[in-house]
């Protein structure tokens, strides 16, 4: 009897947690993520089980902890990169990614800690100087859609020119970061030798700060004046705006033989002696998509009576031989 009471009260607890599991979702579906976030975090920070279950289930996704860092200097290794970041946590995994057909590094690389909240102090102090660059990370996850693309880049973003092979990257940010807090920044540096290409960028995390550098009239740095002006952050190559095939009528033109045709000297221009009258140019049926679209033809020249000539052979060896051409002149021959 006693275990036929327990089961019974045992049922009936099982009954009542699903029967409150299913209620308090009912009510929790409807809200918003807002409200949820709000609710879980109190309850969170009052249990400290829930707080780790919390953390758990955010962390078990890698895309949560993985960081997108650009800017990397030319000679950033996998072990410099990880060095740079391991003061917010323990890091799962870290890399430099290099081309394979050089096998140099392509300035960006990856960090993914190991907790969701190391990610996060990381994101809080985003720019990193590392082996003279200012370095910028943000979620992988997001690609190159974090601050960097903001509206507002191209009033935050400058271009340093005239600078002297001395400067370096480290000295570029110290000039420009008495203006305000930079964001992103280097001395552009050629691939292959390492040295400086006499020019720089430097983007700040405001417009007013861009502004102050710009109009700032001390802009000597290294010994030299330099040039301080926005970036162009929408360079592009101009577009070429190329005419239809369609819309080009190609004009046939008769040209009596013996003389030159365009874009080409004739053989025997040099010993031409004849004199033959030009006709004028007329269009060709041909050169045209529809009937609909051919022009009236022009009028031609009356041909020009010219007193009959004993035929003899020609200094360069070609005779005028039949038959008539076209254009109402004999054609030339090869010699004879």
């Amino acid at each position: 009897m006693e275990d036929l009471k327990k089961r019974k009260m045992e049922d009936m607890g099982n009954n009542g947690q699903l029967s409150t599991q299913e209620e308090l979702r009912s009510l929790l579906d409807p809200l918003a993520k807002p409200q949820l976030v709000d609710l879980l975090s109190r309850l969170g920070s009052q249990y400290p089980s829930i707080a780790e279950e919390i953390k758990s289930i955010a962390s078990s996704d890698p895309v949560h902890r993985k960081l997108f860092v650009r800017g990397l200097a030319w000679n950033t290794t996998s072990e410099t990169l990880c060095a740079a970041f391991r003061m917010h946590g323990e890091i799962e995994e870290g890399a430099v990614i290099y081309d394979k057909a050089t096998g140099k590094s392509r300035g960006y690389g990856f960090i993914t800690y190991k907790h969701m909240e190391s990610t996060h102090s990381a994101l809080r102090a985003p720019s990193k100087l590392i082996d003279g660059r200012m370095a910028v990370c943000n979620l992988a996850c997001e690609g190159l859609s974090g601050s960097s693309t903001t509206p507002d880049l191209a009033q935050r973003k400058l271009y340093i020119g005239g600078l002297s092979p001395d400067v370096t990257s480290e000295m570029l940010l110290s000039y420009f970061g008495r203006h305000g807090e930079i964001e992103e920044g280097s001395v552009a540096y050629d691939k292959d030798t390492n040295e400086s290409r006499g020019f720089g960028f430097v983007t700040y995390k405001t417009v007013e700060a861009a502004k102050k550098a710009i109009d700032d009239p001390q802009k000597i740095l290294g010994g030299r004046t330099i040039i301080v002006k926005l970036a162009d952050t929408n360079k592009g190559k101009p577009v070429q705006t190329q005419v239809p095939t369609a819309a080009v009528i190609p004009l046939a033109m008769a040209v009596a033989p013996g003389y030159p045709q365009l874009g080409k000297a004739h053989p025997n221009a040099a010993s031409a002696r004849y004199a033959y009258p030009q006709p004028v140019a007329s269009y060709q049926a041909s050169s045209f998509s529809s009937p609909a679209a051919v022009p009236a033809p022009y009028p031609t020249q009356p041909p020009i009576p010219y007193a009959s000539v004993a035929a003899k052979k020609d200094p360069q060896g070609i005779l005028p031989t039949a038959p008539m051409g076209m254009s109402g002149y004999p054609y030339y021959i090869g010699k004879q």
